[in-house]
């Protein structure tokens, strides 16, 4: 435990979990989005988050760290000015994600490139969040540190070529932790890698260019 989780996160709000937490969890959207350009998002909120959400500033801190702000960016407070004003079209639903953490936001997101995405995630407290679907795809990490994405299929070999490429050609990063979730047998598959160091752009292309690799993103540290 650090000390971000004993006394919270530096932020503007009234809330860690409802507004830092949240704007950790549009960070992580940030990330996948990368340099493009946003075109459109549709929030949908659960529990809690759909009971309160106006009042504790819970949908302009989604949006602000939708487009990359900070908990403690003074923009969070005019986040919806700035996202229309950008042209970013957006919508929040309230309405319950059954199973879900209480804390939980559905974020379905539209680039201008026609790249889109979902992402499930809850703010757990103190700020703290867990990812815990990207697309159809089960997860489970925190974003505290760097992580690799790794869509592919399901087939026999693609998690070794992966795993000794970075042994051979990048043995100075240390896996923190690995998971694997598919949908079925043969079909996507997705690698979460969280790692203790920043990996080097090169490692992302090279692992895209791999046999039954669909895709691959690094969300950094956020």
């Amino acid at each position: 435990m650090n000390v971000f989780n004993i006394i919270g996160p530096v932020m503007i709000g009234p809330s860690s979990s409802h507004t830092a937490g949240a704007c950790r969890l549009g960070r992580v959207v940030n990330k996948m989005i990368g340099k493009g350009k946003l075109e459109s998002v549709s929030i949908q909120l659960s529990g809690s988050f759909a009971r309160t959400y106006e009042g504790h500033g819970t949908d302009r801190a989604l949006l602000a760290g939708i487009m990359g702000y900070h908990s403690y960016s003074d923009e969070l407070r005019d986040a919806l000015k700035i996202a229309s004003e950008r042209g970013i079209r957006y919508e929040f639903i309230a309405e319950d994600i059954p199973g879900a953490h209480p804390n939980t936001a559905r974020i379905t997101y539209r680039c201008q490139d026609g790249r889109s995405g979902v992402v499930e995630g809850a703010s757990i407290g103190g700020g703290n969040i867990r990812v815990d679907k990207i697309d159809d795809l089960q997860v489970n990490f925190t974003g505290e540190n760097n992580t690799i994405l790794v869509m592919h299929q399901d087939t026999p070999g693609v998690i070794a070529n992966v795993t000794n490429l970075m042994y051979w050609r990048y043995g100075n990063l240390n896996i923190g932790n690995f998971r694997l979730s598919r949908v079925e047998r043969g079909g996507t598959a997705l690698m979460t890698i969280e790692l203790d160091e920043l990996p080097p752009d090169q490692l992302i292309e090279d692992i895209r260019k791999m046999d039954h690799i669909y895709n691959v993103l690094l969300i950094r540290a956020i």
